[in-house]
């Protein structure tokens, strides 16, 4: 739609837009704040422009359950991760209906309840080798030590990989990505793509990387010829409907890498900041510890004990609500249709943001404080559905969402019985909102041993 034709239809209250690009660069340059600025001087749907393109911001948790499940079949993916196909290709998170559908039904059963304790002993044996790698007094960036520990967690449970001594260059590869990331969603990206810039070279070698890894690990597989039983061994034995072919290489790769980076990518991010979180709420801290010295009686968490931590879980769900690894959904309008009193064209953007709506005084009282015992069950059921909603929701919604539950929490605790840390004193705090919402600084913290 054009800009007139825009100007022609009632919109809602939005800020000032600048003529030639909008808010593109307030939104580039820290889009979380952006937005919480926004709906909290404009309400539950308020207008901006990204560029030309029309951008809904909805707040309210009713209209968030209008867009991503009642209307789900009016919109498609937003542009960013139409985009992030760049790097994705038909990946679950990138591909549309019904190739989404397929794939989902291809991915769901490896994340089945009944894999998940499974699953757990691997988290627990990882966290347990990487604390024993901590040294106390000894000052680390634990967002590269969360990355690092998720990612050999992702690559042993679904794809029965050791990744462990390629870790430093596939963190570096990701980190690259994520950076250059701008990129692919400048409003001239398809043309930025083909230039023979540095940026641009420097995104093709960082795919190129990981591209390498996941390849092998495909490859091996499928000179071995054995199901193991993981997410790798269902998508390589996968028949189409029709139970005529299985899957190209290059589709798997574009199913492992999806799975391999989100899989990783948001707990880390997650995990990180709770470790920033405990670290300056010695209250919430000292709880965490007495809790897991009187369930865990000094011994190694089992998968049995995931139930039996209700106040780490309510730390890891604090921490989520704080810093959701996913800041901001999007979707755009497939078929026009009415959202809170506004009509809303072919290709419009709605964006619906964690961050800001996790932070709403109306559902959650002192937003911006550290409060773990807002999570207990009776303060959880007063809640509107989706006044909390880390891992999106409807069709959409994160396949992994237990197995990441499972994995916060007992990493917390398997780390936590033997570890507090200690914010470094030069550290800086502040976000980085590139696909998830990294520490912009890292998190270099000190390790000391707890003993009680």
């Amino acid at each position: 739609m054009n800009h007139m034709a825009t100007l022609a239809r009632t919109l809602p209250p939005g800020p000032r837009n600048p003529i030639m690009l909008g808010h593109l660069q307030s939104f580039r340059r820290d889009a979380p704040r952006f937005l919480l600025k926004t709906a909290r001087e404009f309400g539950d749907v308020a207008y901006f422009r990204l560029a030309k393109q029309n951008t809904y911001l909805v707040s309210d948790p009713a209209l968030i359950r209008d867009v991503l499940v009642t209307h789900q079949h009016n919109f498609t993916k937003s542009r960013l991760l139409q985009r992030a196909k760049a790097l994705l290709g038909e990946g679950l998170l990138t591909s549309e209906a019904p190739l989404h559908t397929r794939q989902r039904r291809l991915v769901q059963p490896a994340f089945h309840r009944g894999r998940l304790a499974g699953y757990a002993e691997t988290m627990i044996a990882d966290a347990v080798r990487s604390r024993d790698r901590l040294v106390p007094n000894q000052t680390r960036d634990i967002s590269v030590e969360m990355m690092r520990l998720t990612l050999a967690i992702v690559a042993r449970t679904l794809f029965n990989a050791d990744v462990e001594k390629e870790a430093p260059e596939i963190g570096d590869a990701l980190g690259a990505i994520l950076h250059l990331f701008e990129i692919v969603m400048s409003p001239f990206s398809e043309i930025i793509e083909k230039l023979p810039l540095p940026s641009v070279r420097r995104f093709h070698a960082a795919k190129k990387r990981l591209d390498e890894t996941i390849y092998r690990i495909i490859n091996e597989r499928r000179q071995s010829g054995e199901d193991r039983g993981d997410l790798l061994s269902m998508l390589l034995l996968a028949q189409d409907e029709e139970g005529t072919g299985g899957m190209s290489d290059e589709q798997v790769r574009d199913e492992a890498l999806t799975i391999f980076l989100a899989g990783h990518e948001t707990t880390a991010n997650a995990l990180t900041w709770t470790w920033y979180l405990l670290s300056q709420n010695p209250e919430a801290e000292a709880r965490f510890h007495d809790e897991l010295r009187t369930v865990l009686e000094g011994r190694v968490p089992t998968p049995d004990d995931f139930p039996r931590l209700p106040y780490t879980t309510m730390i890891f769900n604090e921490s989520l609500r704080l810093y959701p690894p996913a800041w901001g959904v999007g979707r755009m309008v497939a078929k026009p249709l009415e959202i809170g009193g506004y009509s809303l064209e072919y290709r419009d953007i709605v964006l619906m943001s964690p961050y800001v709506v996790h932070r709403d005084p109306r559902y959650y009282p002192e937003p911006d404080r550290f409060m773990p015992e807002r999570w207990t069950a009776e303060r959880k059921a007063q809640l509107p559905k989706f006044a909390f909603f880390p891992f999106g929701g409807g069709a959409r919604m994160c396949v992994g969402e237990h197995f990441a539950w499972m994995e916060g929490v007992l990493l917390l605790a398997a780390i936590g019985q033997r570890w507090r840390f200690r914010l470094a004193p030069d550290q800086k705090i502040d976000h980085q909102a590139l696909i998830t919402l990294r520490p912009k600084y890292g998190m270099h913290m000190t390790p000391e041993l707890y003993e009680k």
